[in-house]
């Protein structure tokens, strides 16, 4: 494989630093390949002890990384294995099963200091919670992060990755970007962690939306992201998150690279969906956990709860759940109307209004008889 190029960025040495990634999935293993990379001293967790002797034999996960070979200083364990000594432990299972994980890491030797960081792109059930939310209500906003950003696994070992380490708490956010950096990955640190992982869980309800209307017309695709975007940014508003969070790496940038990929399971489980196998079966003809079959329902919840308009959401809910045909899930999208601008009082948007004409100096273009005389030949 070729180098990769390094960042020109001066960054510090991450030393004797120690991180634990929890599962070996595809994005898990990947995330640990880059820790290792980048000079952190990685530890990755696998399910089982078949597992884990499967990865230390081939030093290759054939099962959900094939071809991607892991680096001679990146260890394998199982469960709580290289735990008591963290100084990061990074969690790459599924949303559903986080709460779980996470009561047990007490128990495993986890270290008080140990920052705790998501790498789930999807909502704690019962009641849709932000993983990060969970997470700081039992060990505190400032040991808390989590990733985000466009990065499918095999491109992002390969080729790079646009990410996002999220913290309330700063030095967290860059020491985490830091990482990715050293090993020749784009990595955006910020403070937004409840904002990234809510752009993350609707690029991942908008790429499944969009499989599922891809064969109605693409202008229904585009229209059911669009709507999911916009009811869930509503929500997000509201718990105070930032729209540079939807708008940038982690929310439209990642929806971008799901909507493309084939390899997408958000993607896949929504042409599925529209084909007619049920949303339970899904899992098993992809071959591994679809995120937004679970974090959609959780989703639409969420939004009720919070007193939201959220049509498309909830009736994508419906259509996972079996209840809305797809022909009716079709003319849902192609006939809600967005709630009404919410216009700006006049003054204020007079003074917009002479900010935009100053920023494109409107005022110095010449008007009527100022116009400038053409030249002779009328010019080309």
């Amino acid at each position: 494989m070729p180098d990769r190029p390094r960042p020109s960025l001066s960054l510090p040495t991450p030393g004797a630093k120690r991180a634990v990634v929890v599962g070996a999935g595809s994005f898990g293993t990947a995330i640990a390949v880059l820790l290792a990379r980048g000079g952190v001293r990685t530890t990755l967790q696998a399910r089982t002890a078949q597992q884990c002797e499967r990865l230390s034999a081939d030093r290759e996960n054939q099962a959900y990384l094939p071809g991607v070979e892991l680096p001679a200083n990146l260890k394998i364990g199982t469960a709580g294995d290289g735990l008591a000594r963290a100084d990061y432990v990074l969690l790459a299972v599924p949303s559903a099963q986080l709460d779980t994980v996470i009561a047990g890491l007490p128990a495993a030797g986890l270290p008080r200091r140990a920052a705790i960081v998501s790498l789930a792109k999807g909502l704690v059930p019962p009641q849709g919670t932000p993983p990060t939310v969970l997470l700081a209500a039992q060990f505190g906003a400032d040991r808390v992060g989590c990733v985000g950003g466009p990065a499918h696994a095999r491109e992002m070992v390969d080729e790079g990755a646009g990410l996002v380490a999220a913290s309330a708490d700063e030095s967290l956010a860059l020491a985490l970007a830091s990482f990715f950096q050293r090993a020749g990955v784009v990595c955006e640190a910020s403070n937004d962690p409840v904002g990234v992982e809510l752009a993350g869980a609707a690029k991942n309800a908008a790429a499944l939306a969009a499989g599922a209307t891809e064969a109605q017309g693409l202008n229904a695709a585009g229209a059911a992201s669009g709507h999911i975007f916009a009811e869930v940014w509503r929500f997000a508003e509201g718990l105070g998150a930032r729209p540079e969070s939807l708008i940038g790496l982690a929310g439209t940038g990642d929806l971008v690279a799901t909507a493309l990929a084939p390899q997408s399971r958000n993607r896949r489980a929504g042409e599925l969906l529209a084909a007619g196998v049920p949303a339970a079966e899904i899992p098993e003809h992809i071959g591994q956990a679809v995120e937004a079959l679970e974090a959609v329902p959780l989703l639409a919840g969420a939004l009720e709860r919070a007193g939201l308009e959220a049509p498309v959401t909830s009736g994508l809910a419906r259509l996972i759940s079996g209840e809305l045909p797809l022909d009716d899930w079709v003319a849902l999208v192609r006939t809600t109307v967005p709630p009404p601008a919410r216009w700006r009082p006049r003054s204020g948007g007079t003074r917009l209004w002479d900010r935009i004409r100053a920023a494109f100096r409107f005022g110095d273009r010449p008007r009527g008889g100022d116009r400038p005389a053409l030249s002779e030949g009328g010019g080309g």
